[in-house]
């Protein structure tokens, strides 16, 4: 599969298109209800293939930002277009953005989390076209920070008694079970596909996560905070237990670019301390990692 990208930055020439004219939108070039330029227009501003014009207009139109898809004319702005909506749960912002992600030649993906649960979710959609040849980068590197199984964690704990270990015990089991299950997917996308190499190491580190952290591609940082929730009723090992707890898949996620699409200097800042932040963890108090 030929696959032509943009040599600056890795990605493909519809994505290109698509954050330009995405920003043009945010900063009111294109205002709503204005017609946007011809598709031969684009390709001659962007020195792309009509097909990458066309994939950049459906990727915007499914963002909600245009209408008038493949009626002949010109798309027109949404006259609702919100391109800065408010932020979305992670399921759902999460498997998205990874998936954009994806599409650049060299994948890279630092998570901070309490377990790797929203991760798996997310990653099941780009694995399966991988795997089917749909996407085909050319490596694959996913580092994960989780909290260590021998820490005093200040979360999850039972109602009624502090120190008792059933929560945690409950916690360090779907850690191993998360992990596992991403170990396997890596492999999988390893050895039955055209990327290639993938590589995968996940960390532990002694502290409570209060919130969760995703930065793809060294270019997009996705933030979200763990409320936490009392009288949650779980089940661990025939005992129904009434615990602190944490929202995780329905927390909200807060994106922020760094790249074509960033809104200005203060975004991309949070993006750069944000990595920064991953790596001082990752080089200095985590340790190395085993699901088994």
């Amino acid at each position: 599969m030929t696959r032509k990208r943009d040599s600056s930055n890795g990605r493909r020439p519809r994505d290109v298109v698509a954050d330009t004219l995405r920003e043009r939108i945010r900063n009111g070039e294109f205002e709503p209800g204005a017609r946007l330029p011809t598709q031969r227009e684009l390709e001659t501003e962007f020195g792309v293939s009509r097909s990458a014009v066309r994939e950049a207009l459906a990727a915007l139109a499914q963002d909600g930002l245009l209408e008038g898809i493949g009626r002949g004319a010109s798309p027109t702005v949404a006259i609702h277009a919100r391109p800065g909506d408010a932020p979305r749960t992670a399921g759902t912002e999460l498997g998205e953005r990874l998936y954009a992600a994806f599409q650049a030649d060299h994948v890279t993906i630092d998570a901070f989390s309490l377990t790797t649960e929203t991760l798996n979710n997310a990653l099941s959609r780009p694995q399966v076209d991988i795997i089917e040849g749909t996407l085909a980068p050319e490596s694959v590197t996913i580092r994960i920070l989780i909290p260590s199984l021998g820490a005093r964690l200040a979360l999850p704990r039972l109602m009624s008694g502090p120190d008792d270990p059933r929560p945690l015990d409950r916690l360090h089991e779907m850690q191993r079970t998360y992990t596992k299950t991403l170990e396997l997917m890596l492999r999988t996308m390893g050895d039955r596909s055209r990327v290639g190499e993938v590589r995968f190491e996940i960390r532990t580190v002694p502290i409570t996560p209060t919130h969760k952290l995703y930065l793809l591609n060294s270019t997009e940082a996705l933030m979200g905070y763990y409320p936490v929730l009392a009288d949650q009723e779980v089940e661990f090992r025939g005992d129904q237990l009434t615990i602190y707890d944490v929202r995780g898949v329905e927390s909200r996620l807060f994106r922020f670019s760094s790249g074509a699409d960033s809104r200005d200097d203060q975004e991309a800042a949070f993006v750069e301390e944000s990595q920064l932040f991953f790596e001082s963890l990752w080089s200095t108090i985590a340790k190395p990692f085993s699901p088994d």
